[in-house]
C-alpha cells in the first residue's frame, strides 16, 4: 500500500471519522407484534454489542469464515446466505428495527444458528473494532443512494470508508456492492478502482452483470419494475501491506 493510503487509512480511524456524516436516516417505522416479541425474545440471542468488536474472534462461538451484510434491510438475502452456507459465520448490521425483527423472528423459526445482528451504526462500530484482518467477505446491498448532488457527501461508499476496511479484510477478502442508481454505480466504480487495496476482478470498470449467488433484494426488484439498471460490483481485498 503507497504511503498516501496509509496516511489515509491512519486518518480514518482517528475520532475525527467518528464525527462523519452519516449515511442513512433513521426511520423506524411501526413494529408489528411479531417484530416486536421478536426483538424483546431474540435479541439476546442474535443481537452483538459494539464493545463486541473489540475482539472479534469472540462474536461466535465457533471459528468459521465471516461474511457481513450492511444494511440487510429485511434480511432476506442474510437469511437465505446463512441457510445455503452453515459452514460460514454471518454479521448483518441494520438500524431500522422492523426489519431486525423480521429478520429474528424468520431465524428462529428457521433454526438458523450461524447469525450475530447490530442496530448500531456499521461504519463507526469497524472502525473501532481490531484493526485486524478478520471479514472474509462483506455485502452492501443497494444503501441508501442519496441522489440529489447536495447529498453524496452522506454515501457510504467513499474512500475513507475503504480506507478503514482496508485493514480489516484480509487478502482476497471480498468487497460486494449493488446498486440500481446509475450515478451512485459510476461513483462506486471509481473509488474502488482508484484504491490501492481493493482489485476489480471484473477488471478496472468491470461490474457483474447479475445477482449470481446472492437472492434479489427488494430494491433490486423495485429498481427493474421503474427501469433503473442494477449493475452489482465484486471487488477483491488485496494484503494490507
Amino acid at each position: 500500500m503507497s504511503d498516501s493510503a496509509s496516511r489515509r487509512m491512519s486518518d480514518s480511524d482517528t475520532p475525527a471519522y467518528h464525527r462523519r456524516i452519516r449515511s442513512f436516516v433513521r426511520r423506524e417505522g411501526r413494529l408489528t407484534p411479531a417484530q416486536s416479541r421478536a426483538l424483546d425474545a431474540l435479541m439476546p440471542r442474535y443481537g452483538v454489542a459494539a464493545e463486541a468488536f473489540a475482539d472479534p474472534a469472540q462474536l461466535f462461538e465457533r471459528p468459521a469464515p465471516l461474511t457481513l451484510e450492511i444494511g440487510f434491510g429485511d434480511g432476506e438475502n442474510l437469511l437465505a446466505a446463512c441457510q445455503q452456507h452453515p459452514e460460514r459465520n454471518f454479521l448483518g448490521f441494520e438500524v431500522h428495527r422492523p426489519g431486525v425483527g423480521r429478520l429474528l423472528d424468520r431465524a428462529d423459526k428457521a433454526g438458523v444458528v450461524n447469525l450475530k445482528v447490530s442496530t448500531d451504526d456499521a461504519a463507526e462500530t469497524l472502525a473501532q473494532s481490531a484493526m485486524t484482518p478478520w471479514i472474509d467477505s462483506l455485502y452492501v446491498l443497494f444503501p441508501d443512494p442519496w441522489h440529489k448532488a447536495r447529498h453524496h457527501k452522506r454515501r457510504l461508499i467513499q474512500p475513507a470508508f475503504l480506507d478503514m476496511l482496508a485493514g480489516r479484510m484480509g487478502a482476497g477478502a471480498r468487497l460486494r456492492l449493488a446498486t440500481d442508481w446509475a450515478d451512485y454505480a459510476e461513483h462506486m466504480l471509481a473509488v474502488c478502482d482508484a484504491h490501492p487495496a481493493f482489485e476489480n476482478v471484473n477488471g478496472i470498470g468491470g461490474q457483474m452483470p447479475t445477482a449470481a449467488d446472492r437472492i434479489a433484494h427488494k430494491f433490486e426488484r423495485r429498481g427493474t419494475r421503474l427501469g433503473h439498471t442494477h449493475p452489482a460490483f465484486h471487488h477483491t481485498a488485496a494484503s494490507a501491506a
